[in-house]
């Protein structure tokens, strides 16, 4: 059976020429390039806002767009003073336009967008636990309780494997592998990689099926691992919930975030010897420059190490 096409900007009434080539573009994000799709949305959202702008300077075509109307459009977001938005924005656009390059209708020569450079943005390093934290936060659930052991179980697989948030709730049974001591992640763009695990979270894990899940599962709990009271799979804000209450209950005095133990589990790889290019497939990152942030951590790691032990600091 053929796939019917999706139209992305169905509700917006009868598309113009560049609507279809806007929704043809995030047709091929999905199609080829596999993003999510909430990815997806934010490159709507962005491409949007230009054809916003092109109306509000009577520019109907993408063609006709010039380098004045990219400076004017640049202005525009430096007004709102995020540069963060503006980068972004301008990522966005450049690979819609070398998309149109090569579309054969287009009548584009050049992408106009070449010719800018994305605003530099000051890279918040992201907050991180030490070893001795996250051992603190790891001991607070009460493992004789349904739901401590499956939190137990939760927070060891995240920081043992450093997932994301979505792809702890969206883990599944089988995609635990306990005889090879891996588990099989599907990360952003329902990218498929294999995380070793250790031997001591497996156990925590074991302890979690035989005992908590099996009071847990409902008919209609499919094979996710992670379940609520209710039988469902946990939701982002459940596990968002679980990491600030056993992180207030361990009296650790930091801003505590989703991801702070998939960020503390690259830290401390990094920290512990690692090279980069093993941490990037671990994390599941597609450019090695996401990762090597982490670099910068271990900067700051090491002026601590320095400050803390050297005669003359």
């Amino acid at each position: 059976m053929m796939r019917k096409k999706k139209n992305y900007l169905e509700k917006r009434g009868t598309a113009d020429e560049r609507e279809k080539q806007i929704n043809s573009f995030l047709l091929h994000l999905e199609l080829e390039k596999s993003l999510a799709e909430n990815t997806i949305k934010s490159y709507k959202f962005d491409l949007l806002k230009f054809t916003e702008f092109l109306d509000s300077v009577n520019i109907k075509s993408f063609d006709e767009v010039g380098e004045n109307h990219i400076e004017k459009f640049l202005s525009e977001l430096k007004k709102e003073n995020r540069s963060a938005t503006a980068a972004r924005v301008i990522s966005v656009l450049r690979q819609f336009y070398n998309y149109l390059l090569n579309s054969p209708k287009t009548k584009i020569k050049v992408n106009p967008f070449d010719f800018f450079d994305s605003p530099k943005l000051n890279r918040n390093l992201p907050e991180v636990l030490t070893v001795k934290d996250v051992d603190k936060i790891l001991s607070q659930p009460d493992t004789n309780t349904t739901l401590g052991l499956r939190d137990k179980a939760l927070l060891e697989t995240m920081y043992a494997c450093g997932l994301r948030v979505s792809e702890t709730i969206n883990l599944k049974c089988s995609n635990v592998l306990i005889n090879d001591e891996d588990v099989r992640v599907f990360g952003k763009g329902s990218k498929e990689r294999i995380v070793p695990i250790a031997k001591s979270t497996l156990d925590w894990i074991r302890l979690y099926l035989t005992k908590s899940r099996l009071s847990l599962t409902k008919p209609f709990s499919e094979d996710y691992l992670f379940l609520n009271w209710r039988g469902r799979k946990l939701s982002r804000m459940a596990v968002w919930d679980i990491i600030n209450k056993y992180t207030k209950t361990a009296k650790i005095g930091k801003q505590i975030h989703p991801h702070i133990l998939r960020h503390s589990f690259a830290t401390h790889l990094l920290e512990g010897g690692a090279d980069l290019r093993s941490i990037q497939e671990m994390l599941g990152h597609s450019d090695i420059s996401t990762t090597q942030i982490y670099t910068h951590v271990d900067i700051t790691y090491l002026k601590e190490v320095h400050k803390q032990f050297h005669p003359r600091a």
